[in-house]
């Protein structure tokens, strides 16, 4: 059940790994960490452009996506999805 507070946000709601071997993934993330090096051929969210201007480029290692992610597809690297 989603709580809106800090236990979302540490990620105590759970998450999952994601490689391209996992195709287009659904669901509802609150964040996204780049575990390595990382591109998306696909991507939604409530994030203005993302769904065009954060695919086919690298993110890098370490950083994070935040918002509210319903779909993406990680054509290279791995991605922790935290649930929302």
């Amino acid at each position: 059940m989603a709580r809106g507070d800090s236990y979302q946000l540490q990620g105590q709601q759970g998450g999952k790994v994601f490689t391209s071997a996992n195709g287009a993934v659904t669901g509802s993330f609150r964040w996204l960490q780049i575990v390595n090096d990382a591109t998306f051929s696909a991507f939604a969210s409530n994030l203005e452009d993302g769904g065009t201007k954060l695919i086919t480029i690298t993110h890098n290692a370490g950083t994070g996506i935040g918002g509210l992610v319903t779909g993406f597809t990680v054509s290279g690297g791995v991605v922790i999805g935290y649930y929302a």
